[in-house]
């Protein structure tokens, strides 16, 4: 294995590692979509279908959006800390335009494998580029204005869930954008509104407040405090609002065939748009991870920080290599390649692959397979990145 050199940077470890978690968990979560039978037969939350490895293989990787979306807003404030606004707000616009540029024409490519793009998948790092731009304009507020925006649009936006804009209008599309998942067409062209961005904006709102806990003016033993307190309240508020069953979440938990599956039903909150409870049971844990991982973690951060350094180029190099594996995978069962490509919806080819797919355990090979053979490219990225950065600004853009 290639050892990642010592950083250079004055960037934070415990921000690297978080992200290098999330992002190796979430590339399990899409290595599940591609190769477990399950994803082509039912949702695994489907609390009358699923199992409990199934459920918790699903579960686990609902951390990883809020999670990163928080982070951003984090970079974003310590970033704009040694600039001033206009060239943060100018960062911003730009690297978000970047963002749904990338999420379009090559996310898009990467899922469908169809160059005529007969449909476009507006997922997260769509989402995290319409922020990104949002945030730009956000950013010439008082802080407190922006943390008081960031928890309305988190934690208020349930309110809207009774609010739906059928068809394919122009007020459909931008009800989808802002805050209804839908799939709507423009001509022959289809556009899936994975990720509404109302709860995303309020979420990365949110991150750049709490990135000036990491600025030099505070020191450590305060940061943790902070973080620590914050994050229990926010573990503690989703189990009392939970468990209250009236708000937080447009679906309630209710007592199951078992105490395991009445657990799962308490966790099954709703990730889209994200709920109130859905940011809390996510996010609390991250701060208090944050806070306990301030102190070097030797050789496993040394490693995962590598992802976590990288993520934008881990994200977009991991889809097409899953995909290829999942490919030859189909092959081998004796599927023409053609079924492993989507024509049209969200997964048109599910009826096509009727039979395929294999167990859970496989998956997880798989899945610590691919994670593993992208970590020496990722370390030569890494290398590259920091070695090149200050005369090539560009790769600030992942």
């Amino acid at each position: 294995m290639i050892s990642p050199a010592a950083p250079k940077t004055n960037r934070i470890g415990s921000i690297d590692l978080l992200r290098g978690i999330v992002m190796i968990i979430m590339v399990l979560d899409h290595v599940r979509d591609y190769f477990h039978w399950g994803a082509f037969m039912y949702d695994p939350t489907n609390l009358s279908r699923t199992t409990v490895p199934i459920f918790l293989t699903r579960w686990i990787t609902h951390f990883c959006a809020p999670i990163f979306m928080l982070l951003a807003g984090v970079s974003a404030r310590l970033y704009g800390s040694k600039r001033d606004r206009r060239t943060l707000a100018r960062f911003l616009l730009t690297r978000g335009l970047w963002l749904i540029f990338a999420e379009m024409f090559i996310v898009t490519l990467e899922w469908t494998f169809n160059p005529t793009y007969p449909v476009f998948i507006l997922q997260v790092i769509w989402a995290f580029g319409a922020c990104m731009i949002v945030l730009a304009g956000l950013i010439y507020l008082p802080v407190p204005a922006i943390l008081g925006i960031g928890v309305v649009l988190a934690g208020a936006h349930n309110l809207l869930d009774g609010v739906h804009v059928h068809g394919h209008s122009g007020w459909a599309a931008l009800w989808g954008v802002l805050h209804d998942q839908n799939q709507y067409s423009i001509g022959p062209v289809s556009f899936i509104t994975a990720y509404p961005i109302i709860p995303w904006i309020g979420i990365l709102a949110i991150g750049y407040a709490l990135g000036g806990w990491y600025l030099p003016s505070v020191d450590q033993a305060t940061r943790r405090r902070r973080l620590l307190n914050a994050g229990f309240a926010m573990v503690v508020g989703f189990v009392v609002i939970r468990f209250w069953n009236v708000i937080g979440d447009p679906s309630h938990w209710s007592y199951q065939k078992s105490w395991a599956f009445t657990v799962l039903s308490f966790l099954n909150t709703t990730k889209y748009p994200p709920s109130l409870l859905y940011s809390l049971m996510t996010l609390g844990p991250a701060l208090i991870f944050l806070a306990l991982s301030e102190k070097p973690l030797g050789r496993f951060q040394s490693i995962v920080t590598v992802y976590g350094r990288t993520a934008l180029f881990f994200y977009l190099v991991h889809i097409p290599l899953v995909h290829l594996v999942a490919v030859g995978a189909a092959a081998l069962e004796g599927y023409p390649a053609s079924d492993m490509v989507m024509i049209k919806g969200w997964i048109s080819f599910d009826p096509l692959l009727k039979g395929y797919g294999y167990p859970l355990w496989v998956v997880y090979l798989i899945w610590i397979g691919i994670v593993a053979l992208l970590y020496p490219l990722c370390v030569r990225f890494d290398k590259y990145k920091r070695g090149n950065l200050p005369t090539k600004p560009w790769l600030s853009y992942f």
